[in-house]
């Protein structure tokens, strides 16, 4: 009986989860709703109800599954799968790993979520199989994950691969999340980019940018890259600004880590060539040549199925 690893993606609104071949396909897809009531203490029963009313919808048996690989989002200590603080699901000091297995009764091994986006991109993704790979995610914030020799950097205490928070601005710029001031996720994220352009708006009536910001109260990242397109001067100035500080930091990741693949995702990333363009022609100013030489930059393929893919890699290289 062919076998079938379970990728499970948790997010803070909904979980992915898929069945996943062990070369990597995916049989069935869906997503179930993230239930962060009583501290998130429903998720565990949730998930284990869904993958077995999917196999029974399958007419397959439990003796199906291999194993499953996952995905949380908080600081998690790698080995044993136990999650120190996951702020959206309302986990605080609890035992994801031990807690799965005893639900569902299949080894399971747990990473950072944004760790095994840059996995599942690697494997079946922009990635095409490259073991030196560095992934940054443009979204709300700005995440990543390292790959080395095949395998994804944790750092002594699970933090490695926190690119958002690398200082862009030093002693100044806008204050981020994480309580400092300057890190690259509060210029390259699309709230970045958006406030970026307000600012730069506001200077500039003759901007269409400054018209839609009178109009709606806000400019939005798209609203950005579309004006670019028409020639919009403060929307090019933004994103010239955006790419060179972030065109810094990941020729600086790359100069360390020497990179055969650098795969731009998240939501921002689809603003494609507008971006894209800005984006490479930064990173080779300030990257090594031989560095950039050695390193293809590209836009990510797998979108929302990432995770759950990344997530199968992980549950077949730890069965």
């Amino acid at each position: 009986m062919e076998k079938w690893l379970v990728g499970v993606d948790l997010g803070g609104t909904t979980i992915k989860i898929a069945f996943v071949t062990l070369d990597g396909h995916i049989v069935e897809k869906w997503e179930i709703p993230t239930n962060i009531s009583e501290d998130g203490k429903h998720i565990i029963t949730d998930i284990t109800e869904s993958i077995h009313t999917k196999l029974k919808d399958l007419s397959e048996p439990k003796e199906k599954l291999e194993a499953i690989g996952m995905g949380a989002p908080g600081f998690i200590d790698m080995k044993t799968g136990f999650i120190y603080h996951a702020v959206n699901i309302g986990w605080r000091d609890y035992p994801l790993k031990e807690e799965l297995e005893k639900a569902t009764g299949l080894s399971v091994i747990v990473d950072n979520d944004a760790n095994i986006a840059a996995i599942g991109e690697m494997w079946r993704g922009a990635g095409d199989g490259e073991g030196n790979l560095l992934m940054v995610t443009l979204g709300t914030g700005v995440g990543g994950g390292i790959i080395v020799n095949g395998h994804i950097m944790h750092g002594t205490n699970g933090m490695a691969g926190e690119i958002g928070h690398i200082t862009a601005i030093p002693d100044g710029g806008a204050s981020c999340n994480c309580g400092r001031t300057g890190c690259i996720e509060t210029i390259a994220s699309a709230t970045g980019i958006s406030r970026i352009s307000k600012e730069k708006a506001l200077k500039d009536s003759s901007s269409s940018l400054y018209n839609l910001l009178q109009e709606n109260g806000e400019i939005k990242a798209k609203d950005v890259v579309t004006a670019a397109e028409k020639g919009d001067q403060v929307a090019i100035d933004t994103l010239d600004e955006v790419t060179f500080h972030l065109g810094l930091v990941i020729a600086n990741l790359a100069n360390s880590i020497n990179p055969g693949k650098i795969v731009i995702g998240g939501g921002v990333s689809k603003a494609g060539h507008t971006l894209m363009e800005r984006l490479e022609q930064k990173f080779k100013h300030f990257a090594l040549p031989r560095v950039a030489e050695g390193a293809e930059m590209k836009v990510a393929t797998l979108g929302n199925d990432a995770g759950v893919i990344g997530g199968a890699w992980l549950a077949k290289h730890n069965r």
